[in-house]
C-alpha cells in the first residue's frame, strides 16, 4: 500500500521541504541530530526522492545508498542525480525484506520508516535488517509522528501539515492521514505505532542508548514568524526523533 501511495505523490513529495514545519523544523533538526558524516558510509531507508541522501553526500558522506519501496520515488531521485550528480546510489527495495550489503554502513537513516510496518513481527524484521546492515558501534537516527501527539489538541495546520485518525487500527497503533498543505494537497495514510513498539523492536533487534530526542523551531524560524507563531508547535509537538546505536 505504501509503495502505491507513493508512486503516486512521485515528485510533489519533493515540495514537501518546503513547508513551515519541515523548513524551519524537521530538516535542521534531523541534520542536526544525525551531524557530521564526513568520511562515513550512509544507508538512507525510505529514502523517497532522496532528499537526505542528497544532503549528507554533500556534507561529506563517502558513500551514499538511498532504498524506496515505491519505484516512482526512486525514479525521481535518480533524475534528480542525473541533473546534478553527486554519486548517490538508489534502488528500490523494501526494508522488511532488505537484501544483504557486501559492506556494512556507518549510520542508518529512516525518516518515517516504522510506521508503514502493519504489525509488531514485521516492525523487528525491519529493525534486524538495519542492525544487520550497519557497522558494530554505527548509528541509527529515525523521525517519525510523535507517538503522544494529541489528535483533539493544537494542529500542525499552521505549518503546513494536517493530521487525522482514520479510525482504523492496526497491531501497532492507530491509523493516519496525513495531508501537506500544497497546491493541490497531498495526503498519505500511515500508522502510528505506540512508544513501546519502537523501543521494543529496537532493543529486540540488537540496537541499544535508545534516546527520543524532541524537535525544536530553529532561530531562522523564529526570525521568520516570530516565536509565538510557533506556540502550537510546542504544545502538541507533531513529530519525534529517535536515535540508537548498534
Amino acid at each position: 500500500m505504501s509503495a502505491q501511495q507513493y508512486d503516486e505523490i512521485g515528485e510533489a513529495y519533493e515540495g514537501f521541504k518546503a513547508l513551515p514545519l519541515e523548513q524551519y523544523s524537521v530538516v535542521p533538526g534531523f541534520l542536526a541530530l544525525v551531524g557530521d558524516v564526513r568520511g562515513k558510509s550512509v544507508l538512507d531507508l525510505a529514502c523517497g526522492t532522496g532528499f537526505y541522501s542528497r544532503e549528507f553526500k554533500r556534507r561529506g558522506a563517502t558513500e551514499l545508498l538511498g532504498i524506496d519501496i515505491s519505484g516512482e520515488m526512486v525514479s525521481v531521485a535518480q533524475a534528480l542525480e542525473e541533473r546534478d550528480p553527486l554519486g548517490v546510489r538508489y534502488e528500490v527495495g523494501d526494508a522488511s525484506d532488505l537484501r544483504a550489503f557486501d559492506q556494512q554502513f556507518d549510520i542508518g537513516l529512516a525518516v518515517q520508516l516504522l510506521n508503514y510496518a502493519e504489525d509488531i513481527a514485521t516492525t523487528e524484521r525491519m529493525c534486524r535488517n538495519v542492525h544487520r546492515s550497519l557497522k558494530p558501534g554505527g548509528d541509527f537516527f529515525l523521525l517519525n509522528q510523535s507517538p503522544d501527539f494529541d489528535f483533539d489538541g493544537p494542529t500542525p495546520e499552521k505549518y503546513g501539515f494536517r493530521s487525522v485518525l482514520t479510525g482504523e487500527q492496526v497491531e501497532t497503533g492507530p491509523k493516519v492521514r496525513t495531508t501537506a498543505l500544497l497546491d493541490p494537497p497531498v495526503s498519505f495514510v500511515a500508522n502510528l505505532p505506540r512508544r513501546e513498539v519502537y523501543e521494543k523492536c529496537l532493543r529486540a533487534a540488537g540496537f541499544s542508548e535508545l534516546t527520543w530526542v524532541p524537535l525544536t523551531v530553529s532561530e531562522a524560524g523564529v526570525r521568520e514568524f516570530g516565536a509565538d507563531h510557533w506556540a502550537d508547535f510546542h504544545a502538541n509537538p507533531p513529530l519525534e526523533m529517535l536515535r540508537c546505536r548498534v
